[in-house]
């Protein structure tokens, strides 16, 4: 077996490796509770077991295991402090790191796409030892041929298997778990992931995206976004982004720094499609930091939704009706943007009860996003006993509002890591159209 098949074949077994020791688990998990163990001392010991293995499989893949992994990391701050924390420091690793590649096959991948002589024809120096490495590719620094510090990122050879082969195990449990849920549709919205999966592989795709921000938000007093020095299919070169991680600002930033770094981020997400006619849909910490001069600096174009138009207003307009009391117009703006099918029944307060549930913060004019928050709305859903986890069986997500959804909820777990106070409704009266404060009572 060549070495390509067999790295395939290695990372199958340890994503099919998931739900089975799930289910191994689970038959445990029913022995201790026929042997007397509570229900809810179980279900901690078999969340706590199944994060760990979840984890330690992620953390070792790239690809879209590693996506999905990064992507779970982000909503750490939902999960019961008592098994959550353990492991913290190994989910906020996905955010920023992965094994390394090694120094000859950096330099393989950049002869193939800048010229055997890359490293005197471009630059004048190239640090082989790597400032990040992530999902499907890792960055250098290093000094372009005029002078400037560049980030050079290099996607991983065989990133495009790997990624699409990960997805497709990944689909086949997605399909499973959609089996339970009877208001979701799973395949349009595979197929959404698919293509925008297949699109972050292409770094001139991806350098096109970063363009149209960078010229966007060039010279905004509150953002920083690095412009684009070369592109090939594989290498994207753009100017050196200094700066503090908010991984960072996270782990042991003060006060006043959390405020700024939360109302930064929260504005950029809102901003964008704004401002440049594209969603960032990339929204874990390892892409943003704060730079020397107070800006929130953004890096990594690959996810990207494009909204010429800006966010839908039927965003805000729902928001609004849930904010508003008004559950009718609440169902019916559901209904009509495909979020509940045709043949499902709601009733509307129940339905409105859900929501309210994620809208908390909206109703005060600052708000202090936390772990704790998150983590009572998160048992809440959760929790098959009380009414929303039945209201949350019936609803879809059409595929058109999957990276919208994907970037609100990364977005809301990031703002509970930070922890820092903002004005939720100021800031999206200013971006989000359709949400009209006029309507809402005031805030508390």
């Amino acid at each position: 077996m060549s070495d390509v098949p067999r790295r395939t074949a290695q990372r199958t077994a340890k994503l099919v490796s998931l739900p089975l020791g799930m289910a191994g688990r689970g038959a445990i998990g029913l022995g201790k509770r026929v042997g007397g163990q509570s229900a809810e001392a179980v279900a901690a010991q078999f969340q706590a077991k199944t994060a760990e293995q979840v984890f330690a499989v992620l953390g070792e893949l790239k690809g879209g295991a590693m996506k999905i992994g990064q992507a779970l990391s982000v909503m750490e701050a939902a999960m019961p402090e008592e098994w959550a924390g353990p492991y913290r420091a190994t989910l906020t690793k996905l955010q920023e790191a992965a094994p390394p590649l090694p120094p000859a096959q950096v330099h393989a991948v950049l002869a193939a796409e800048l010229g055997p002589r890359w490293r005197t024809a471009k630059f004048r120096d190239f640090d082989d030892i790597p400032a990040a490495a992530a999902s499907i590719g890792q960055v250098h620094k290093a000094t372009w041929r005029d002078g400037r510090t560049v980030a050079v990122k290099i996607q991983y050879p065989g990133a495009r298997d790997a990624l699409l082969s990960d997805l497709t195990q990944l689909s086949r449990v997605a399909r499973v778990a959609a089996g339970w849920i009877p208001g979701l549709d799973i395949k349009p919205v595979m197929a959404e992931l698919r293509a925008r999966m297949s699109e972050e592989l292409d770094y001139l795709l991806e350098a096109d995206h970063q363009r149209a921000f960078a010229d966007a938000f060039r010279g905004d007093p509150d953002f920083a976004i690095p412009d684009v020095v070369h592109a090939t299919a594989k290498v994207l070169v753009s100017d050196w982004l200094p700066g503090v991680p908010l991984s960072r600002i996270i782990a042991e930033g003060g006060t006043d720094t959390r405020n700024a770094a939360a109302q930064l981020y929260l504005e950029f997400l809102l901003a964008g499609p704004v401002r440049s006619g594209q969603l960032h849909a990339d929204p874990h910490p390892g892409n943003f930091r704060i730079t020397p001069d107070g800006r929130l600096g953004v890096l990594d174009f690959g996810a990207v939704n494009r909204l010429p138009s800006g966010l839908p207003p039927a965003i805000g307009r729902l928001l609004t009706f849930a904010l508003a009391g008004d559950a009718d117009q609440l169902l019916a703006g559901l209904r009509e943007e495909g979020f509940i099918k045709p043949s499902i029944a709601v009733d509307p307060q129940e339905l409105l009860g859900y929501l309210v549930m994620f809208l908390e913060p909206l109703t005060y004019e600052r708000y202090t996003f936390d772990r704790a928050w998150l983590r009572s709305v998160s048992l809440r859903v959760n929790d098959i006993r009380r009414p929303e986890w039945v209201v949350g069986m019936k609803l879809n997500l059409p595929p058109e509002y999957l990276l919208i959804h994907r970037v609100w909820l990364g977005g809301i777990g990031v703002l509970c890591q930070i922890g820092g106070e903002l004005p939720p409704r100021e800031v999206l009266a200013r971006y989000l159209p359709g949400f009209d404060l006029a309507l809402l009572p005031p805030g508390r």
